[in-house]
């Protein structure tokens, strides 16, 4: 899924006891995360600790939360789009592929 990307994207997360960075870059699929600075990065996401385990976890869609103005994100968009692929899909959920091959309720036999 990744092997034609490349960039960075640091993620400002608040708490209550202040901010952290977290700075991850894709060099064509292969992803490095460190802890540190603020430094430059193709894309920066400022969120709040607890939305950005939330996304993580699959319970909040990156992209409804970004319109929902959940939380910030300066530089490349792209990035944000990635992030629905790269966190966990939410609790349930299938590959579209999937839950066309699944049957209906319609073609059923009655029980």
């Amino acid at each position: 899924m990744l092997r034609k990307v490349s960039g960075s994207v640091r993620f400002d997360l608040a708490h209550p006891r202040g901010v952290d960075h977290w700075l991850v870059t894709i060099d064509q699929g292969r992803i490095t995360v460190s802890q540190g600075g603020a430094v430059e990065a193709d894309t920066v996401i400022g969120a709040d600790e607890t939305l950005f385990l939330r996304m993580a976890h699959g319970e909040i869609k990156p992209l409804s939360a970004w319109l929902r103005n959940d939380f910030t994100a300066d530089g490349e968009f792209r990035f944000v789009i990635m992030l629905e692929r790269l966190f966990a899909p939410p609790k349930g959920a299938r590959h579209p592929r999937v839950a066309a091959m699944l049957p209906s309720a319609d073609d059923r036999e009655p029980a």
